[in-house]
């Protein structure tokens, strides 16, 4: 194999780690945006704006909603926000490219089974459903499948 197609090769495996890392910090923003609004409804005491879809109000202001007076929304958008600096950080050094990856990965698992353990309550307990819960549920779940691909496969590691 020459050099020029060893180089060739090396660019082809770089692109699908660039694409799942973008991915994966998009998704990270989505989540972020609605956590964001989430949590100003509830702060704020108004009305989440739902067009028609589910019940926003039954699962905002379950009790479920919150941890110890923190809304739970909060707490997701301090997630998504750790995982977009994780994401950031990535690029600025080997201590950061070797371990945000994990980082990402732990924050979206521990997420992913929050959000199904959400879901199962707002579907046995409350039987109402919030779009913007189901979009988030969503969004971090796609990131730990992201993550995964990332961990498992070190060719795709930028």
């Amino acid at each position: 194999m020459t050099v020029k197609a060893m180089e060739e090769k090396e660019k082809r495996q770089i692109a699908p780690a660039v694409w799942l890392r973008r991915a994966s910090a998009a998704l990270a923003g989505l989540g972020l945006l609605v956590s964001l609004y989430l949590t100003w409804v509830k702060l704020a005491n108004t009305s989440a704006f739902c067009g028609g879809v589910g019940d926003c109000e039954s699962v905002n202001a379950s009790r479920f909603s919150v941890i110890g007076g923190i809304p739970i929304a909060l707490l997701g958008a301090g997630a998504y926000a750790a995982m977009l600096a994780l994401h950031f950080m990535e690029g600025r050094g080997q201590f950061w490219r070797q371990w945000s990856p994990v980082g990402v990965f732990g924050l979206a698992l521990f997420g992913t089974l929050y959000s199904a353990y959400l879901t199962y309550i707002e579907l046995a307990v409350l039987h109402a459903v919030c779009p913007y819960c189901v979009v988030s549920a969503i969004a971090i779940t796609l990131i730990l499948v992201i993550s995964v691909v990332r961990l498992w496969r070190p060719d795709t590691d930028s």
